[in-house]
C-alpha cells in the first residue's frame, strides 16, 4: 500500500512538473526580466538591432537548438524508462526513484540551458534596447 502511494505521488510529481513547465499557474517571475528570442527577432528594427547583434543571436540560437534537441532526447529516454518501470505489476521503488531522478535531472538541465540562453541574449542587448523591448512587450499584451 505504501509503495503504491509513493508511485502515485512520484507520477503526479512528474506530470505536474511537465504541465507546469508548459502552463504555469502563476505569472512567470522571470518573464519580465528576460526576452524571448521571437520578440527580439520580430522587433529587431524597432530596437535597432545591429548586424553584429543579429549574427550573435543567430549563432546562439543555432547552438541552443542543437543542445535542446540532445536534452529532449535524454528526457524522452528517461521518461520512457520511468513509464516502463511503472507499467510493471509491482514496480521496484528504488528503481522508480532512481529513474525519476534521471527525469528530473533532464528537466533541470533543459531549464538551465533555457535560462542561460536568455541571459546571454539579454547581455548582448544595450540598456536602451532592453527598455524598448519591455515597452514593446507591454504594448502587445
Amino acid at each position: 500500500m505504501r509503495s503504491r502511494f509513493w508511485l502515485l505521488a512520484a507520477s503526479l510529481l512528474v506530470l505536474t512538473s511537465l504541465l507546469y513547465a508548459q502552463h504555469p499557474a502563476s505569472p512567470d517571475p522571470l518573464g519580465g526580466l528576460l526576452f524571448d528570442p521571437d520578440l527580439i527577432l520580430s522587433r529587431q528594427n524597432a530596437i535597432g538591432l545591429s548586424d553584429a547583434q543579429k549574427t550573435y543571436l543567430h549563432a546562439e540560437l543555432v547552438k541552443a537548438q542543437t543542445r535542446f534537441t540532445e536534452l529532449q532526447w535524454q528526457l524522452q529516454e528517461a521518461m520512457e524508462g520511468l513509464v516502463g518501470l511503472l507499467k510493471q505489476p509491482k514496480a521496484d521503488e528504488a528503481q522508480v526513484g532512481a529513474q525519476l531522478d534521471k527525469v528530473l535531472a533532464s528537466e533541470r538541465e533543459i531549464k538551465r540551458a533555457q535560462i542561460s540562453l536568455l541571459v546571454r541574449i539579454k547581455n548582448n542587448l544595450t540598456a536602451e534596447q532592453q527598455h524598448r523591448l519591455q515597452t514593446l512587450r507591454g504594448e502587445s499584451k
